[in-house]
């Protein structure tokens, strides 16, 4: 298994109880070297030029990260390249129907942190202003990009949100909105998740 964007590791541990064969890169080489000293199989890379042979993977994840890449079209053709045919890759990615933009925006030079409301339903241009450093994806959007690829889509549903940062402060409030909100996930109003949640599989 390939975590790309594994950061400090978290995810390549959790999957280590799975499989002993389990690696993590990450373009944050401060990170990576804090995540070896606990956890083994990370290193430096970028995700358009991974350091891997042709088909070696069953499983490749790329878990919050597609939107932060230099070239998310490119990303996906290497983590396709590096997972063997029959193999999965798995995507959580930004949706755009999501009324809240997790990630900040910028007004002129200033950055403002936070959950910003209705930013990802401007149009294009205007969002791109407000939210250069990250994208988020629309359904069309996100399906144009993986039909370049030699994969078919076994999954493409929607999640909501963990509300982990929540829970740290109150937990009764994360408690009621997991309540609430997952069930959604099962009706038409799971489009309005957090994040599209996809799996490919690599074509033979």
């Amino acid at each position: 298994m390939l975590d790309i964007g594994c950061g400090v590791g978290t995810f390549v541990r959790r999957l280590g109880e799975f499989s002993p064969h389990v690696y993590g890169v990450d373009i944050d080489g401060e990170r990576v070297r804090r995540g070896a000293q606990a956890v083994s199989g990370l290193a430096v890379a970028v995700s358009e030029n991974l350091p891997f042979r042709d088909a070696v993977f069953d499983v490749v994840l790329l878990h919050e990260v597609l939107e932060h890449v230099r070239d998310d079209a490119l990303t996906l053709r290497e983590a396709c390249r590096v997972t063997r045919p029959g193999g999965n890759v798995v995507i959580f990615c930004p949706n755009r129907l999501f009324p809240f933009e997790t990630h900040g925006m910028f007004l002129g030079k200033r950055y403002v942190f936070g959950n910003i409301p209705l930013v990802n339903y401007l149009p294009d241009s205007l969002r791109r202003r407000l939210v250069p450093h990250v994208r988020a994806y629309t359904r069309g959007g996100l399906r144009r990009l993986l039909a370049r690829l030699p994969a078919r889509i076994a999954v493409h549903s929607w999640v909501w949100p963990g509300f982990d940062n929540l829970a740290a402060r109150s937990g009764l409030a994360s408690a009621v909105l997991r309540r609430v909100l997952y069930p959604l996930e099962g009706t038409p109003l799971r489009i309005f998740g957090l994040s599209h949640f996809v799996i490919l599989e690599k074509e033979g």
